[in-house]
Order: structure tokens, then C-alpha cells, then sequence
């Protein structure tokens, strides 16, 4: 006796097995999910394209999302952009990271220890960005760092933190970056050997040393103390940059690293 498909089965004949809502918000997903750093631009054409469905589908998507503030049209050059409560939401989700929470009183504690700001950043797939950050509040010149910052990848020593950690997949600039700069490969391989980065921008006498957090054997995030030239010292072995080094271990081991982890403990 022959058996009809069941609706939700997937065989061909029966009903979509997509429910029409969880398709809407599949589709806006991968609206919003085709915008990157290096794509931050698309026409209507080419969320046509990255959608699959007609022109119509498209705009009608691309029209909802600008009245959520979830895309922005610009009518000069007609290409969209992610809207500003795109802003609200990664600022939410990056708050609720678990790193976030298991970090907070030893950055508290750092700065007391120090009296430097303290930053931590993760990952966000192209950079780094920073998500916590603890003021120092002693030295008459203050230094706050934005949460929410983008970092550069290559010249900020989290962004070498990062280079030097992470698996080659997962930054595909890594070897053309490499590749023309004898500096930064010589800077690298002093990361993996001493576990720190220090950055001093001649711009604007600003210091930055960072640390690697691991989560088992992976990197999660880099703690960093940023300060002026005048009280942050470039050496590695100073006082203050191993005390950096020794609570991005002792964080590390918090978030489950053992000490057989390079660098993390």
C-alpha cells in the first residue's frame, strides 16, 4: 500500500521542510551574514545573487531590514550597508561571552596590581575587537579604549597575539602578510618564544603589551596593558609585563587550559 509523504519529511512532493517563519529568518541571516570588512558595500543584485530568489524576494527582504535599522541604503551610490542596530546587537553578544565574565576580576585585579588599562579583545573572524576594557584611574593621563574597537591585524600586538595563535586556516592573510615583512616573521616567532607582544606606535606614545588566553588548546582572547611610553616598558621580562603574562595564565587555566598548552600556563 503505497504511503503518502509526511509533511516536514523532505521527500519530494511533501511540503516545503522549512517552516515560512524559520525560512524568513533564514534568509535574513544570510542577508546580513554576506556583509564582511572586506565587503561591507552590496547592490541589490548581489543579495539577489547570495539569496537565490527573485529580485522581488530580495528588495522585499532588503526593505524590512532597513525598517529594523538592520541595513542601511545609501540612494546616492544604491548599495546597502549593515544598519547601526547591527552595532547594538554585537556590542549585546560580545557582553555575554563567556571570556567576558571569566576575565573580569582578573583585570580588576590587574589594574591594582599595576595601574595601567587593562584590554581584552577576541576574534571576530578578521580581527581583533575588543570587548572589555578597565581603566587605570591613578596616572594624570588616563588611557580608555573604546569597546567595540577593531584592532589591526598586523600592527597591533593583539592583532600578532592573534597572527601567531591562530590556526593559518582561520587567518587567510597570514602568509602574504608574512611573506613581506622579515620584521613580522622575526616578531612571531619572539611571541611563541616568550609568549608577549609590545607595541609602541611612535605616533602617539601610546604602549601596548599583550598576552595570549587559551581555552584548552586554542586561543580565545589576548589581555593587554595599554599606556603612555613613559610608564609602560618595552621589555618583555619586566616586572609588569610578567605580571601580565602570569594572569593571561592564570586566566587560561581558570577557562580550563592545562599547563601542557604552549604558552598557557
Amino acid at each position: 500500500m503505497a504511503t503518502k509523504a509526511q509533511p516536514g519529511t523532505g521527500e519530494q512532493g511533501g511540503r516545503d521542510t522549512t517552516a515560512p517563519t524559520i525560512q524568513t529568518v533564514q534568509r535574513a541571516a544570510l542577508i546580513l551574514g554576506s556583509f564582511t570588512v572586506g565587503k561591507p558595500h552590496m547592490s541589490l543584485n548581489e543579495i539577489t545573487a547570495r539569496l537565490g530568489a527573485s529580485k522581488a524576494t530580495a528588495h522585499r527582504y532588503t526593505k524590512a531590514l532597513r525598517a529594523a535599522n538592520l541595513l542601511r541604503y545609501d540612494e546616492r551610490t544604491s548599495l546597502y550597508s549593515l544598519g547601526p542596530q547591527v552595532l547594538t546587537l554585537a556590542a549585546a553578544a560580545r557582553a555575554g561571552l563567556p571570556i567576558v565574565a571569566a576575565a573580569e576580576p582578573y583585570m580588576e585585579e590587574l589594574v591594582r596590581r599595576i595601574d595601567e588599562t587593562i584590554v581584552l579583545s577576541v576574534w571576530d573572524g578578521e580581527s581583533p575587537t575588543v570587548v572589555r576594557s578597565v581603566d587605570n584611574t591613578a596616572h594624570m593621563v588616563r588611557i580608555s579604549v573604546r569597546v567595540g574597537s577593531r584592532l589591526d591585524l598586523t600592527s597591533s600586538a593583539q592583532g600578532r597575539i592573534f597572527l601567531t595563535f591562530l590556526p593559518p586556516d582561520q587567518v587567510p592573510t597570514l602568509p602574504r602578510s608574512v611573506l613581506k615583512s622579515s620584521e613580522l616573521t622575526e616578531e612571531l616567532a619572539a611571541i611563541r618564544q616568550h609568549g608577549l607582544s609590545v607595541n609602541s606606535p611612535a605616533v602617539n606614545g601610546v604602549r601596548t603589551i599583550a598576552a595570549p588566553i587559551f581555552e584548552g588548546d586554542t586561543i580565545s582572547g589576548t589581555l593587554a596593558v595599554v599606556g603612555t611610553t613613559a610608564t609602560v616598558p618595552d621589555d618583555v621580562k619586566s616586572p609588569m609585563a610578567q605580571a601580565l603574562l602570569e594572569t593571561a595564565r592564570a586566566l587560561s587555566q581558570r577557562l580550563g587550559t592545562s599547563d601542557s598548552t604552549p604558552n598557557g600556563g
